[in-house]
């Protein structure tokens, strides 16, 4: 497959590099110049659990630097930017280009189709691990896998091959008509972390030593949980908890993404998050004074810079 990755940081690297060692032709579309930079001069890093490679037969680029049509878009940008991102690489798409969205939060989907009209979409959710460790050098350890399907919730034998594109690339991938789903458990389980580790400057760690952290994240998933309800998402509560006790015992020294963003002067995905699960909150009529306080309090600190 002709595979274009847009947004190319550390997932979006992790997803073309290995993708690319599976012999796909991979592009690796990104604004980071330094890295694309170091990709083109000396090739993708990989620091994986198998050992270290050097994926050479990968380019890197600003999304002028290339000619579609792809045959895939892999969307990992940060949400606010999906639309500028999308704008800028839309020659990439043809009429049988398929665009799956990786990224966080809900209503993703609708974001990449809104940018690409007339382009078939798929939505997904990975909990694959990743750090760019410096310009060209990205690192992966632990598990994790995929899951996608259709935004229109209609089957296709494309998901079926995106799906085993992803096997080859040793990316554990399948085709779910109940991704919603788990894409509803992983934004409940990202409103639990990022949002109070960004305001409390806590680690992961942090935030589970203390009674208040998990008070709190109790209310938070209180609240999460409502919303879920109303909007009709069978969300599996033990589940969630379960990958939230694993995460406070398994990565205490962990400094979630929000928290990053906040302390490198970025802006946060707390409105594609917190804040999308308090406004359907608000559609369904289910109260949401935590959630509404904590996207209130992220995006204060946000804009003080």
């Amino acid at each position: 497959m002709r595979i274009a990755v847009i947004g190319s940081g550390a997932m979006g690297s992790l997803f073309g590099g290995r993708l690319a060692l599976a012999g796909h032709e991979v592009w690796l579309v990104d604004v980071n110049q330094p890295h694309i930079d170091a990709i083109n001069r000396a090739g993708l890093r990989l620091d994986l659990d198998e050992g270290e490679r050097v994926v050479t037969n990968v380019r890197a680029g600003v999304a002028d630097a290339f000619a579609g049509p792809a045959d895939l878009l892999i969307v990992f940008t940060k949400g606010y930017h999906t639309a500028a991102a999308l704008a800028a690489a839309r020659h990439l798409a043809g009429p049988g280009t398929w665009a799956l969205t990786l990224q966080n939060g809900l209503g993703t989907g609708e974001r990449v189709a809104a940018a690409l009209p007339g382009a078939a979409v798929a939505i997904g959710m990975t909990d694959l691990p990743a750090d760019l460790r410096e310009p060209g050098h990205v690192a992966s350890h632990g598990a994790g896998h995929v899951r996608l399907w259709s935004l229109s919730g209609a089957p296709d034998p494309a998901l079926e091959r995106i799906a085993a594109a992803l096997g080859e690339a040793r990316i554990a991938a399948r085709a779910d008509p109940e991704v919603v789903t788990a894409i509803w458990e992983k934004v409940i389980f990202n409103t639990v972390m990022n949002p109070v580790a960004a305001l409390t400057r806590q680690t992961v760690g942090g935030m589970a030593a203390q009674p208040d952290g998990r008070a709190l994240a109790e209310a938070i998933l209180a609240e999460a949980f409502a919303v879920a309800a109303a909007c009709g998402v069978a969300v599996d509560r033990e589940h969630v908890r379960a990958i939230i006790e694993h995460a406070w015992a398994a990565h205490g020294p962990h400094q979630p993404s929000m928290l990053q963003d906040v302390l490198a002067g970025r802006p946060t995905e707390i409105d594609s998050i917190a804040g999308q699960l308090a406004e359907k909150g608000a559609a369904h009529g289910v109260a949401t004074p935590v959630l509404d306080t904590l996207t209130r309090l992220v995006r204060m600190i946000a804009r003080a810079g």
